[in-house]
């Protein structure tokens, strides 16, 4: 019975650290300042792990399109970049910042570097991965520039290919206005 107890109280404290919500994990800024996504509850999101030296990393220019162009009606990209496929991101996070704004006058809000996949995998992208699979079920990213876009609510509605342009996602975030 006193093994019982032990393993509930474990448990119960196991569970209750868990986020509540999306809005609820810690992330750290490009300027490594603790945060969480709470700032953005009520927004609409689309989640993007970013890498500088990707064949698709010429979309920052589509993501801050669309950023410029919906974040008056509560829309906001954020970026994380990742140095987990073929190294694409070897850059520390003030080169990211320089990078991302002289190439491609980058304004979204940009993060820390982390892991996507594996046993380091932040817990937002493990969260992410579980509420929007791909394709026959597959939670792990597959490439840079994967994108996950979340509602105002904080529901994880879909999640795009990194081959999927910024520009055709428009109107899946017209819809969430």
């Amino acid at each position: 019975m006193k093994y019982l107890l032990i393993l509930i109280a474990t448990w119960g404290t196991l569970m209750s650290t868990q986020p509540s919500s999306i809005y609820d994990f810690g992330i750290v800024t490009i300027k490594k300042e603790k945060t969480t996504l709470e700032p953005y509850k009520g927004k609409v999101m689309l989640i993007v792990n970013t890498a500088s030296g990707c064949g698709f990393t010429p979309q920052f220019e589509g993501l801050e399109k669309l950023y410029k162009t919906y974040k008056t009606k509560g829309f906001v990209v954020l970026g994380f970049p990742c140095n987990q496929f073929a190294g694409q991101e070897p850059l520390n996070e003030a080169g990211i910042v320089t990078f991302c704004r002289v190439n491609y006058g980058v304004t979204f809000p940009m993060f820390a570097k982390i892991d996507v996949n594996g046993a380091n995998a932040h817990p937002l992208y493990q969260y992410l991965k579980q509420q929007a699979p791909g394709i026959l079920g597959s939670e792990a990213v597959k490439w840079n520039f994967t994108k996950f876009l979340v509602d105002k609510n904080g529901k994880v509605v879909h999640r795009y290919a990194p081959s999927t342009s910024p520009e055709s996602i428009a109107s899946d975030i017209e819809k969430l206005f």
